[in-house]
């Protein structure tokens, strides 16, 4: 039987975590063009074909999916930063989910053909794509294990915190300063594939204690250490 130790969860990855490095940022907006959205606007839907790669220049990116009944779950919210539309321009094949503005947004774009060129002229580019996919298959498995093993309350604050990019820096109470996460109940209940009764009645204990305030649309974020403490499992 494994030991304790090899059945302590790891911290919860978060948003910053699927960052590139800097340098290779710098150079994929100096070659981007930029696109200015409107909330709600499309940058691509399921099916459409890998034509580019998109970065989050400023606002934020609903990211999800829909059932074959037509329901939508949002399975992240992409912030500044970001990259995304890779796994698609990899593959070769058509876009597999639906990313749209969530409120005013600027992004950068890169057409598939600039993409191939750059990584083919720069392996450690490629490889810090190579890397970046590797963490999305890893918090995917995780977001996986997390909704067979774990209650909603952890579920939740797993979330919360993957969805709060400055998360990492704050998390050990380092930082006093709170942080709005643009993210509805309604998407959160989408994403957790649960009922949003569910989700305001555990967001509002975790007002109650001071974790978090519930805004119109958002969280605000108050003490991410005592997350954290919510995102651990109880043994």
């Amino acid at each position: 039987m494994p030991s304790d130790s090899l059945r302590t969860a790891s911290p919860p990855m978060r948003a910053s975590d699927l960052l590139l490095p800097p340098e290779v940022q710098q150079v994929l907006l100096s070659i981007a063009k930029h696109r200015t959205l409107e909330d709600g606007q499309w940058v691509f839907q399921s099916g459409d074909p890998a034509d580019a790669l998109f970065g989050v220049v400023q606002g934020s990116l609903r990211v999800s999916v829909l059932s074959a009944q037509g329901t939508e779950a949002v399975v992240s919210i992409l912030e500044a930063g970001h990259w995304f539309g890779d796994i698609s321009l990899f593959t070769g094949l058509p876009r597999f989910n639906h990313v749209k503005a969530a409120g005013p947004a600027d992004i950068a774009v890169i057409p598939a053909t600039e993409f191939h060129a750059l990584i083919a002229a720069r392996p450690d580019i490629h490889l810090a794509f190579t890397k970046l996919l590797c963490l999305r298959l890893r918090i995917t498995t995780a977001w996986i294990d997390d909704a067979i093993l774990n209650p909603l309350a952890v579920r939740l604050a797993t979330r919360l915190l993957a969805i709060d990019h400055r998360g990492e820096q704050r998390a050990d109470g380092a930082s006093s300063g709170t942080h709005l996460l643009n993210i509805s109940q309604d998407d959160l209940a989408a994403s957790l594939g649960v009922s949003r009764q569910s989700v305001n009645r555990q967001l509002k204990l975790w007002e109650q204690d001071g974790t978090l305030r519930i805004q119109y649309r958002k969280i605000e974020l108050l003490n991410p250490r005592q997350l954290a403490a919510h995102a651990q499992p109880r043994g």
